[in-house]
């Protein structure tokens, strides 16, 4: 596998479809949620967050059966979740790339994560801050540290 492509958050949004992404990969093959992914982009009303904190409990019942996306319903109600914390911290600290270099370095940064959204584990985290433009340490030199 080749490193993700970095983008440039322009969003709320932005942050949201990363670390969404980092979430569906938790668990399962990165391959199946890349071939998903233009489905699940639709189903997730393009990870708008006031969007999708919006959702009725109806709307949460068919996003989980739709077949475009994968359909775990404790994913996907992480998923609003992390939208909702997502939105707090935003307008806590000004932006969400103010809050996330709001912490003293990479591993403070990470614990914080892990704390504030769900189904993000070190893995998951390294990914988002990489795909998001953030310093991180190198793979090799972070691996290193996992051991």
């Amino acid at each position: 596998m080749q490193a993700p492509e970095q983008v440039e958050p322009e969003a709320l949004a932005d942050y949201l479809e990363v670390m969404s992404k980092a979430v569906f990969q938790s668990g399962m093959s990165w391959k199946v949620v890349e071939s998903k992914w233009p489905g699940l982009r639709e189903a997730f009303r393009e990870f708008d967050p006031e969007t999708l904190t919006a959702l009725t409990e109806p709307e949460l019942d068919e996003l989980s059966q739709d077949t475009r996306g994968i359909r775990n319903r404790r994913k996907i109600e992480a998923i609003i979740g992390n939208a909702r914390q997502m939105l707090e911290l935003e307008s806590t600290h000004g932006s969400f790339r103010s809050y996330l270099r709001s912490h003293d370095d990479f591993e403070s940064t990470v614990k914080d994560l892990r704390k504030q959204f769900k189904f993000l584990g070190e893995m998951g985290c390294y990914y988002f801050l990489h795909v998001v433009g953030e310093e991180v340490p190198s793979h090799e030199e972070w691996m290193a540290s996992r051991k």
